[in-house]
Protein backbone atom coordinates (compact mmCIF):
# COMPACT_ATOMS: atom_id res chain seq x y z
CA UNK A 1 0.00 0.00 0.00
CA UNK A 2 0.99 3.21 -0.97
CA UNK A 3 2.61 5.13 2.36
CA UNK A 4 2.44 9.02 2.07
CA UNK A 5 5.42 10.75 2.32
CA UNK A 6 6.17 13.79 4.14
CA UNK A 7 8.85 15.93 2.13
CA UNK A 8 9.94 19.28 2.67
CA UNK A 9 9.35 22.13 0.13
CA UNK A 10 12.09 21.75 -2.10
CA UNK A 11 14.52 24.27 -1.70
CA UNK A 12 16.24 26.83 -4.29
CA UNK A 13 19.16 25.52 -6.00
CA UNK A 14 21.55 26.45 -8.95
CA UNK A 15 22.34 23.28 -9.96
CA UNK A 16 22.25 21.05 -13.11
CA UNK A 17 20.06 18.01 -13.07
CA UNK A 18 19.68 15.30 -15.54
CA UNK A 19 17.22 12.90 -16.21
CA UNK A 20 16.76 9.61 -18.43
CA UNK A 21 13.58 8.58 -19.29
CA UNK A 22 12.09 5.39 -20.72
CA UNK A 23 10.14 5.80 -23.67
CA UNK A 24 8.14 2.38 -22.84
CA UNK A 25 5.26 2.71 -21.05
CA UNK A 26 5.31 6.44 -22.08
CA UNK A 27 2.08 6.81 -20.50
CA UNK A 28 3.35 6.51 -16.87
CA UNK A 29 6.91 7.79 -17.97
CA UNK A 30 5.82 11.05 -19.20
CA UNK A 31 3.59 11.84 -16.11
CA UNK A 32 6.34 11.09 -13.86
CA UNK A 33 8.69 13.03 -15.90
CA UNK A 34 6.25 16.15 -16.06
CA UNK A 35 6.13 16.04 -12.37
CA UNK A 36 10.22 15.55 -11.58
CA UNK A 37 10.37 18.89 -14.34
CA UNK A 38 8.10 20.91 -12.65
CA UNK A 39 9.52 20.31 -9.07
CA UNK A 40 13.24 20.90 -10.33
CA UNK A 41 12.24 24.10 -11.49
CA UNK A 42 10.22 25.35 -8.77
CA UNK A 43 13.63 24.82 -6.87
CA UNK A 44 15.32 27.17 -9.35
CA UNK A 45 17.06 24.19 -10.97
CA UNK A 46 19.90 25.91 -13.55
CA UNK A 47 19.77 23.57 -16.36
CA UNK A 48 18.07 20.31 -16.80
CA UNK A 49 18.79 17.82 -19.16
CA UNK A 50 16.51 15.19 -20.35
CA UNK A 51 17.45 12.20 -22.39
CA UNK A 52 15.14 9.39 -23.43
CA UNK A 53 16.09 6.07 -24.08
CA UNK A 54 13.88 3.19 -25.52
CA UNK A 55 13.49 0.72 -22.52
CA UNK A 56 14.29 0.47 -18.84
CA UNK A 57 17.12 -1.68 -19.58
CA UNK A 58 19.43 1.17 -21.42
CA UNK A 59 19.41 3.78 -18.77
CA UNK A 60 22.03 2.54 -17.16
CA UNK A 61 24.88 3.31 -19.99
CA UNK A 62 23.24 6.71 -20.59
CA UNK A 63 23.26 6.99 -16.47
CA UNK A 64 27.27 5.70 -16.24
CA UNK A 65 28.55 8.04 -19.15
CA UNK A 66 26.96 10.91 -17.73
CA UNK A 67 27.90 10.12 -14.14
CA UNK A 68 31.35 9.68 -15.67
CA UNK A 69 31.38 13.01 -17.63
CA UNK A 70 30.06 14.95 -14.12
CA UNK A 71 32.37 13.01 -11.40
CA UNK A 72 34.32 14.90 -9.21
CA UNK A 73 36.72 12.00 -9.67
CA UNK A 74 36.95 12.60 -13.58
CA UNK A 75 40.09 14.33 -14.60
CA UNK A 76 39.14 16.31 -16.85
CA UNK A 77 35.50 18.04 -16.66
CA UNK A 78 33.17 16.88 -19.65
CA UNK A 79 31.29 19.97 -21.60
CA UNK A 80 28.33 16.90 -21.85
CA UNK A 81 27.52 17.19 -18.16
CA UNK A 82 29.22 20.21 -16.84
CA UNK A 83 28.24 20.83 -12.94
CA UNK A 84 25.38 17.94 -13.06
CA UNK A 85 24.55 17.68 -9.22
CA UNK A 86 22.48 14.43 -9.86
CA UNK A 87 20.93 11.91 -12.51
CA UNK A 88 17.24 10.86 -12.31
CA UNK A 89 16.05 7.74 -13.51
CA UNK A 90 12.97 7.17 -14.70
CA UNK A 91 10.78 3.94 -16.45
CA UNK A 92 7.92 2.18 -15.58
CA UNK A 93 8.34 -1.81 -16.37
CA UNK A 94 4.75 -4.37 -15.86
CA UNK A 95 5.16 -7.43 -14.64
CA UNK A 96 4.01 -10.07 -17.27
CA UNK A 97 3.67 -13.43 -17.49
CA UNK A 98 7.48 -14.69 -17.60
CA UNK A 99 10.22 -13.70 -15.35
CA UNK A 100 11.86 -11.12 -17.73
CA UNK A 101 10.84 -7.80 -16.32
CA UNK A 102 12.14 -9.38 -12.80
CA UNK A 103 15.38 -9.15 -14.57
CA UNK A 104 15.44 -5.99 -16.21
CA UNK A 105 14.85 -4.65 -13.08
CA UNK A 106 17.48 -6.21 -10.82
CA UNK A 107 19.65 -5.69 -13.72
CA UNK A 108 18.58 -1.66 -13.73
CA UNK A 109 18.55 -1.91 -9.84
CA UNK A 110 22.36 -2.62 -10.21
CA UNK A 111 23.83 -1.22 -12.36
CA UNK A 112 22.62 2.24 -11.44
CA UNK A 113 23.78 1.57 -7.62
CA UNK A 114 27.04 0.53 -8.88
CA UNK A 115 27.20 4.14 -11.35
CA UNK A 116 26.78 6.11 -8.06
CA UNK A 117 29.18 4.68 -6.05
CA UNK A 118 31.97 4.33 -8.86
CA UNK A 119 31.73 7.94 -10.15
CA UNK A 120 30.27 9.70 -6.74
CA UNK A 121 27.42 11.57 -8.45
CA UNK A 122 23.89 10.62 -6.80
CA UNK A 123 21.81 8.75 -9.15
CA UNK A 124 17.88 8.62 -8.50
CA UNK A 125 16.30 5.41 -8.70
CA UNK A 126 13.02 5.78 -9.77
CA UNK A 127 12.73 2.87 -12.60
CA UNK A 128 9.41 0.64 -10.91
CA UNK A 129 8.84 -2.73 -11.74
CA UNK A 130 4.89 -2.92 -11.46
CA UNK A 131 2.52 -5.94 -10.90
CA UNK A 132 -0.19 -4.09 -13.12
CA UNK A 133 -2.00 -0.78 -14.51
CA UNK A 134 -3.47 0.10 -11.34
CA UNK A 135 -0.64 0.04 -9.47
CA UNK A 136 1.38 2.38 -12.68
CA UNK A 137 -1.23 4.57 -12.69
CA UNK A 138 -1.50 5.02 -8.62
CA UNK A 139 2.70 5.89 -8.70
CA UNK A 140 2.38 7.35 -11.86
CA UNK A 141 -0.38 9.73 -12.58
CA UNK A 142 -1.22 10.80 -9.65
CA UNK A 143 -0.68 13.97 -7.65
CA UNK A 144 -0.38 12.51 -4.33
CA UNK A 145 1.55 9.76 -5.19
CA UNK A 146 3.82 10.85 -8.15
CA UNK A 147 7.07 9.33 -8.17
CA UNK A 148 8.69 11.16 -10.68
CA UNK A 149 8.36 14.27 -8.21
CA UNK A 150 9.60 12.39 -5.30
CA UNK A 151 12.72 11.69 -7.08
CA UNK A 152 12.97 15.61 -8.29
CA UNK A 153 12.95 16.17 -4.00
CA UNK A 154 15.41 13.27 -3.76
CA UNK A 155 17.84 14.58 -5.83
CA UNK A 156 17.63 18.07 -4.67
CA UNK A 157 18.16 16.43 -1.10
CA UNK A 158 21.30 14.69 -2.64
CA UNK A 159 22.75 17.82 -4.74
CA UNK A 160 22.25 19.65 -1.17
CA UNK A 161 23.93 16.83 0.99
CA UNK A 162 27.27 16.49 -2.05
CA UNK A 163 27.87 20.49 -1.55
CA UNK A 164 27.79 20.09 2.31
CA UNK A 165 30.71 17.31 2.22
Amino acid sequence: MLQPRKTKAAQATNGAFAIIASEYNDRYVDAMLAAAKAVLKRAGAKRIQVVRVPGAFEIPVVAARLARAASPLTPHPSPLAPGLSAIICLGVILRGETTHAAHIAEAVSRALMQIQIRHEVPVIHEVLLLENEAQARARCLGRKHNRGAEAAQTALAMARVMERL
